[in-house]
Formats: C-alpha cells, structure tokens, sequence
C-alpha cells in the first residue's frame, strides 16, 4: 500500500520549485549570451532562493553573516562580472548552507573538507535523493522507484497503444498528434540541456547541503624527545644557512638595493630577474624546514640559540623576499608591466606574510591549525580585494605612462599585448591617442582602440552583458574626448584682449 507519510515534505517542492525557477533564470541570462551586470542580478537571486528554501539561514547567527558577504560578492558581481568574485560568492554561499550544522570553532582545514565534499556529493545530488526517498518508501512499506516504474508501466504503454489506434481510427485525434512533436536533439539542445543541469545541480546543493561528519585529521608528528645528534644537526643547519643567506642578501644590498654598477656587462635588469623567482622558491623552501624541523613545543625548538638562529634566519628570508620584489620591481621598469606580474608581487608579499606567521607559530607555541587559518584569512583577504580592483586597467595605464614613445623609462609600446586587455585598456589608449603628436603612433593606437571601443559599446548595448562600469568606462572616455576637444579649440581660438589703456 502507498503511504501518504511517503511523500516528500512540502519545503523539498519549494526547494525543486526554486530550483527551476533559478534555471530558467539562468537560460534567459547567460546561455548564448555573454554575462554583465545580469550576472550579479543572477547571484542576488541565488541568495533569494537560498533564503527561501532555507529557513534555518535567518535563525543561525555565523550563516547570516555570510550571506550578507554573498551580498557584497553579488554587488561586485554587478559592477565587475569575473571569476573570482564568483568564486568567492560560491564559497560565501556554500559556508552560509553548511554553518548550521558545523560547529563555531570549525578550523580552515575543516571547512576546507567540508566545501571540497559538498562539491563533490553536490554533483551526485538528486542521486542520492532518489535512493534515499527509494530506500524510505521501502522501509515505511511504500513504493520504492523501481516499483512505482512497474506500477506505471502496464498503464502508459496500454494507453499509448490504444491511442495509437484511435488515431489510426479518428482523423481529428491523428491531426491534433501531428501538430506535437518533439524538440530535435541538435547539438544546441545537448548543450542547453547541460546548461541546465549544471544550474540545477549547483542551485540543489546550496539548497540542500551534503554532509559527512568524520573528517580527516590534519596529520601532525607526535613530538619525541630529540637526539643530541639531531639537534647539533639542526643547529649547524641553521648557522650555514644564515651565512649562506648573508652571502646573497650582501650582493642584493650592494648591487640591488644601494645602486652601485654591476660587475662586468650584465644589467640590471638581467640581474633582477634571473633571480626574482628562484629567490621565492629558496623562501619557501625555508619555511618548509622551519615546519618540519622545529614543530612548537619540541625541545629542539625551544633550545636559546636555536630560536634565535630561525629568527635571524626569517628575518634575512624576508629581506630575499623584499629584494624579489624590487627585482620584479626594476624589471618592470626597465620591459613593462603585466597582469602576471602584479600576481606575482601579491604572491610573494603572501610568502612573506606566511614566514612572518611561521616564525610567530614556533615563538608563540601555536598550533598548526593556527597557521592555516592565519594563511587561509590572508589569502582570502587579498582575493576579495583583487575582485574589486582591475588590473587590465592598472596594467594598461603604467604601461602608457612609462612608454619609450612618451618619454617613459619603458620599452615601446607593445600595443598587441593591450589589444588583449580589451576594454580595461580603452580609457589609457583614448588618453595617448587624444594627446600624441606622433602621427604614425596616433593611427597605431587608434586602430586597436576602435576595435576595443567597437566591442565594448555593441556589449554595452546589449542588456544582458551591460555592465555599471562599462558605462562608467565609456562616460570618461567621453570626457576626455571632450576635454581634449575643448583645450584644442582654446587654442586654436585664443580668446580677443583689449588693448585699451586705463
């Protein structure tokens, strides 16, 4: 007998209901279609949808909090649509859904398992719902899904027969068949329905989060008593290692740092960056034995002279990672700037920070999951600072200030590489190209900014890919066509003096 007790509950409607509405949503915004401010729109109303179909959202203080920061990355999304700042309003999201059921003193390497299983199980989502409501059904002496297929099966396939027979039969019934057909499976359709399931399947989990309660432990070395041997090896490790250090720091400082010429015919910009990478490398490599070789608490680490040594031993790995960052420094001064390279100064202002944290760790007797969640928030920091900030903009701007063809300390040009920046270069072309007077460099630029301006207004024009800052974009370069437009007919039409004495 079927059981109405069976049935899925209410709010599990609302979630499906939610679900499609979200898809259909989705279809109309983005398939075939490039993103823009509609992309921000569609998170707003993610978070909608979330709200909706999780009641216990409003009710659990720490998920709140993230939702309003799902709030802040859907805004961003509105002005800046871009991976990242998806990304970042994917996990805000995803820790909002899990924080009901995960404890307020959850660390970063549990949170980290947490969202990694609830995209993995996500996938498999209505799945598992299907086999769960299957095996429910069972267990309350209800239809499982096989049997309801079964229950179904004699009536359908009797009905779609005898319905074929009278449509054979009655004229009226096979023409009211003929005008239904089916959507054909073209390639369009594959992808679309795809498209869907995605959408669907991302929707369902934030609507019904997967959990898993064992996790696994961050593995840490049960800390024994040290050999004498050890220790004695440890310690002559460190005092070479400062020396060593002290060798490349001494050559950075005479050479790099205070200016002075370099031996021989090798530049400066040779110098810096033959070693701005292999430098973090070493930096990193060092913090690595820091957290291998001397964990808090171990006699090793709290010997006088030891301390000291890995003190003085971050202390020149941060001067390695600060002259990293002026070799990659000059060499931007001396080629031109890119978005790598602003990637790769974070990066290594992150390394620093990692080893300024490893060395508080042993100083401070801190936990390794003290560590992570320091390193964790820096990083995530740093990330929702970068959603914000354009860097093709920043990038294309430095490069037209330091150009050899305005007079910069830079290399030409490279108008191919701002080409693929797109719009975030269009404001500094529109600049160079209004204020040059090199003929020759005027019709360079302006043939890649037509191109780029071509692009951006036909977006701009459409609804689905406008964006607030495209318009923002296209307003300044406007205004400087304008302001140009107007000191050109200043002085073209100086204005008439009087002449007259007093």
């Amino acid at each position: 007998m079927f059981h109405i007790s069976a049935l899925p509950r209410a709010s599990f409607w609302v979630r499906i209901a939610v679900c499609a509405v979200l898809v259909g949503l989705a279809d109309l915004l983005f398939f075939a279609h490039a993103p823009g401010t509609s992309l921000g729109l569609f998170a707003l109303a993610v978070l909608g949808g979330a709200l909706l179909g999780r009641k216990d959202l409003l009710r659990d203080r720490r998920g709140l909090g993230f939702v309003v920061v799902g709030v802040a990355f859907a805004l961003v999304l509105a002005d800046r649509p871009g991976v990242l700042a998806w990304g970042l309003f994917g996990v805000s999201m995803s820790v909002a859904a899990l924080s009901s059921r995960v404890r307020s003193s959850e660390t970063a390497w549990g949170w980290a398992q947490r969202l990694a299983l609830q995209g993995v199980l996500a996938t498999f989502g209505p799945l598992i719902d299907l086999i769960k409501v299957s095996r429910l059904r069972r267990r309350r002496g209800g239809l499982s899904a096989l049997a309801l297929l079964g229950l179904l099966v004699m009536p359908v396939v009797g009905g779609v027969v005898f319905l074929a027979l009278f449509s054979a039969a009655n004229p009226l019934i096979s023409d009211t068949l003929a005008g239904f057909s089916l959507p054909s499976l073209s390639p369009e359709t594959i992808v679309r329905l795809l498209f869907w399931s995605v959408v669907f399947v991302g929707v369902l989990g934030l609507l019904r989060p997967r959990w898993r309660k064992p996790l696994i432990a961050l593995p840490e070395r049960k800390i024994g008593k040290p050999s004498a041997f050890l220790t004695t090896s440890i310690t002559l490790s460190l005092i070479v290692f400062n020396a060593v250090f002290a060798l490349q720091n001494g050559l950075d400082i005479a050479f790099l740092w205070s200016g002075a010429p370099l031996p021989g015919d090798m530049s400066l910009a040779e110098y810096a960056h033959r070693g701005a990478y292999p430098l973090i490398v070493t930096a990193l490599l060092a913090g690595l034995f820091v957290l291998v070789a001397l964990q808090p608490g171990s006699d090793t680490a709290s010997k006088p002279l030891v301390r000291r040594l890995v003190v003085v031993w971050i202390a020149q790995n941060m001067i390695l990672v600060a002259s990293s960052l002026l070799r990659t420094a000059d060499y931007v001064e001396a080629y031109a700037l890119t978005r790598f390279r602003i990637a790769a100064m974070i990066w290594m202002v992150l390394v620093g920070v990692g080893l300024a944290l490893i060395c508080w760790r042993m100083l401070a007797d801190k936990s390794a999951h003290w560590l992570i969640n320091a390193n964790v928030t820096a990083t995530l920091s740093v990330l929702a600072v970068l959603s914000t900030v354009d860097l093709g903009a920043v990038v294309a701007g430095w490069n037209v200030r330091h150009a050899k063809e305005v007079g910069g300390r830079g290399v030409e040009l490279d108008l191919g590489y701002l080409q693929t920046l797109g719009a975030p270069a269009l404001v500094s072309l529109v600049q160079l190209e209004t204020t040059t007077r090199d003929a020759a460099l005027r019709d360079r630029v302006g043939a890649v900014r037509r191109d780029i301006e071509l692009n951006l207004r036909r977006r701009q024009g459409e609804w689905r890919g406008w964006t607030w800052r495209g318009q923002r974009r296209l307003a300044r370069v406007d205004a400087v066509r304008r302001s140009r437009a107007l000191s050109a007919s200043a002085v073209s039409h100086p204005p008439l003096t009087s002449r007259t004495e007093g």
